[in-house]
């Protein structure tokens, strides 16, 4: 599908509704959804004060989807979340979830592009379910090794491992790429 780079602008006005510039309509909570699913960049402005309210409103979709009985993230992680508000460790989660949701956007492409070049055992490419397990791991592991005072530095060994899994990716972008 192609995408705009430029962010789809909607306006909400004083009465709270919300106006797309591109098509000169009004539309709801749901539809910035839909726009957001299929791949489009979203910017809700306020129109009087010029306040970007992107951030509050998908927040607003999240808690919507979340108190309507679709519950992608576990109390686990809703709690970890509101303790790092007050945590000496909010400097790093806006980058670490940001880092792992771009890594997980990058596995799902990869494993749908596995399955499309017909490869029987699409989770083969990662060494199994046990391969797949233990290279989370290892993001896991390098990604708190930075922040965390208890672990050891990474080791050659990790970052010659992190290296192979770069390079493994990258084989597959390529083949995704060759179709």
């Amino acid at each position: 599908m192609p995408q705009n780079s430029a962010p789809l602008l909607i306006k909400r006005y004083a009465s709270r509704r919300l106006y797309n510039t591109e098509t000169s309509d009004y539309v709801t909570l749901d539809d910035i959804a839909g726009f957001i699913r299929a791949g489009r960049e979203v910017q809700v402005i306020d129109l009087k004060t010029g306040d970007d309210l992107t951030r509050q409103y998908l927040l607003q979709i999240i808690t919507e989807h979340e108190s309507n009985g679709e519950n992608v993230l576990p109390i686990n992680v809703l709690t970890d979340l509101v303790r790092s508000y007050t945590d000496q460790a909010q400097s790093f989660v806006p980058d670490f979830l940001s880092q792992s949701f771009d890594m997980l956007k990058k596995q799902q492409a990869d494993l749908v592009g596995n399955i499309q070049t017909a490869i029987p055992d699409p989770m083969a490419a990662f060494g199994g379910l046990e391969g797949w397990q233990q290279k989370q791991q290892e993001f896991m592991s390098a990604m708190m090794g930075n922040w965390s005072p208890k672990q050891a530095p990474i080791t050659p060994q990790e970052t010659d491992d992190l290296d192979a899994i770069k390079r493994q990716l990258a084989e597959l972008q390529a083949k995704l790429d060759g179709l």
